[in-house]
Parts: structure tokens; C-alpha cells; sequence
């Protein structure tokens, strides 16, 4: 797309489906205007993946000032409020903010309720009932409000949301009511949202994985293998658990790429039905 009519002044910010072309997008702005390139997507802020989720490359962050990638540890529990917090310093500067994370733009964008932490045995209930009973017997405990506003198809939203209950006995929807003022208004921001055409997406998806495993996907999965964990956030990078279990010998590198390209074609589905529900009032840039 032209960025001639994109704000020079105003943070800009760039959500869109995996593989549409938000970070070259970003960097185009960045360029031009001496913006910060700040990461909004949920798993390119893991060490243990650069690859896999399309992180900028080395060349990328060294030409120009990136911000929360990579930054975090695989086995760490990094939340929507974590990233928020560590933002907030940055809209000091003239950013471009981008990512395919909604849930990031939107308590950016209309505040993040204030949710107490979960004691870690509580997760650790959350997660057994999840591995024994699965998504849906969570769902059934929840409050009708909250079961009404996630998305019941999600099994980490449903699993927060049973476990804010369960920590302090009100339900998310409620601690949502109680969010306080967003740290920008979209209306002080240009937001744009990429609404790429279908097959020309999934294309692209496809191409994409091929050179990921080109720049070296496999022996990036390889060495996650030691201490994997399916259960943690940083483990839902797609191509991550299908590359593993080829290296486990479960699969053949074929069946692997297939249900990586599959998973990130149905990754992107969801992003698309998400950004037309929840992003009404960004800019929508029609792609290619």
C-alpha cells in the first residue's frame, strides 16, 4: 500500500492477519519518519523464536530502533497487562505499533481492566482440568456474562477466564465493566487494520512457511526440543509443536509442514473474524 496519506505525527497503528505484510509495512513508516517499531503481537516477544513467528531479522532491528521483541523468556508468563506496562513508556517517542495480537491494540487502545493476578495453584488446577476435561468443561462454569463476551472457541481465553472466577469469585466481564481510561484513545492514533483477499493470503502463508524452514525453522524448533512444555504461551508459535513432533519422530516433515500451513491458515481465519468484530472504526486496507 501507499503510505503517502499515513500521519506523520500521529502513533500509527498496524493490526492485520499473519503473513499480510504488517512488518514491512512498519518498517516503511519507520523509515520515513524516525518511528520506533513497537511489537504487539503475543509470541514474538519469546527469546526461543525468531523464525517461526516472523520476528523482524537481525539486519531489520539493527537498521532501525525495534521495541518487545524477543524479550522474554520462554518459560515466563507474559500477559496483555505486562505488555501495556511496559508500553506505556514508550508512546513518549513517535511509534508505529504493530502486531496481529487484537487483544493487545485493544486495551491499548480502550483500557485494560485490572484484573488481580491468579495464584500459580490455581493454574496449575486450571491446567489439569483443561488436560482431563478439556475447553468446554471450563466454559460451563463460567458466568453467563463472560461465557457471552470471550470467544468460547479460544481454550487460553476460556481458561483465563475460569481462573479469574475462580481466584476472586467475580467473573471477567464484570472486571471489564471496571476498566479504567485507555493510555491512547484511537482517536488520537491512526489505526489501519490490513483486510487481505483470501487465497492471496493463503498463498503467501504458504510460501512463508517454506522459507522459514529455508532460514533454518527446523533446527530453531531442534533447539526448543530440551524442557518442552505444550502448556505454555511461548509453545503456541504455529509450526512449533508440528515441527516438534516430527523431530520426536511422530510425524514426517511433510505431514509437519502441512498441519503448520494448515494451523496458520486457520490462524488467520480467526484474526480475520476478530479484526471485522472489534475493529470497526480502524481504517480497513484492502490488500493486494
Amino acid at each position: 500500500m501507499r503510505i503517502d496519506g499515513i500521519s506523520r505525527e500521529a502513533p500509527v497503528l498496524i493490526a492485520g492477519p499473519t503473513a499480510s505484510g504488517k512488518s514491512a509495512l512498519a518498517l516503511e513508516l519507520a523509515a520515513r519518519d524516525g518511528r520506533l517499531i513497537v511489537n504487539a503481537d503475543a509470541l514474538q516477544v519469546y527469546a526461543n523464536w525468531r523464525i517461526l513467528t516472523a520476528r523482524p531479522s537481525v539486519a531489520d532491528e539493527a537498521a532501525l530502533p525495534h521495541a518487545l521483541y524477543g524479550h522474554v523468556p520462554r518459560d515466563a508468563a507474559y500477559s496483555v497487562g505486562h505488555w501495556l506496562r511496559e508500553v506505556a513508556p514508550l508512546l513518549a517517542h513517535p511509534v508505529v505499533i504493530v502486531g496481529g495480537t487484537g487483544l493487545n491494540f485493544n486495551a491499548l487502545t480502550r483500557g485494560l481492566a485490572e484484573v488481580p493476578d491468579v495464584p500459580p495453584e490455581i493454574r496449575a488446577e486450571a491446567d489439569a482440568r483443561m488436560e482431563a476435561e478439556g475447553r468446554e468443561a471450563l466454559l460451563a462454569d463460567l458466568d453467563p456474562a463472560t461465557a457471552a463476551r470471550i470467544d468460547r472457541l479460544n481454550p487460553v481465553r476460556v481458561q483465563r477466564a475460569w481462573e479469574v472466577l475462580r481466584a476472586t469469585g467475580r467473573g471477567l466481564a464484570s472486571w471489564q465493566d471496571a476498566t479504567p481510561a485507555p493510555l491512547l484513545p484511537l482517536a488520537e492514533a491512526e489505526p489501519l487494520v490490513l483486510v487481505p483477499e483470501v487465497d492471496w493470503l493463503n498463498d503467501r502463508i504458504g510460501r512463508r512457511f517454506q522459507q522459514m524452514l529455508t532460514d533454518g525453522a527446523l533446527e530453531e524448533a531442534r533447539s526448543n526440543l530440551p524442557g518442552w512444555d505444550p502448556r505454555r504461551p511461548s509453545s503456541k508459535a504455529i509450526g512449533g509443536p508440528e515441527l516438534i513432533a516430527h523431530l520426536r519422530g511422530e510425524m514426517s516433515l511433510d505431514q509437519a509442514v502441512d498441519a503448520a500451513t494448515l494451523a496458520s491458515r486457520q490462524y488467520a481465519k480467526r484474526q480475520r473474524t476478530w479484526f471485522r468484530s472489534n475493529m470497526k472504526a480502524w481504517q480497513q486496507v484492502s490488500l493486494p
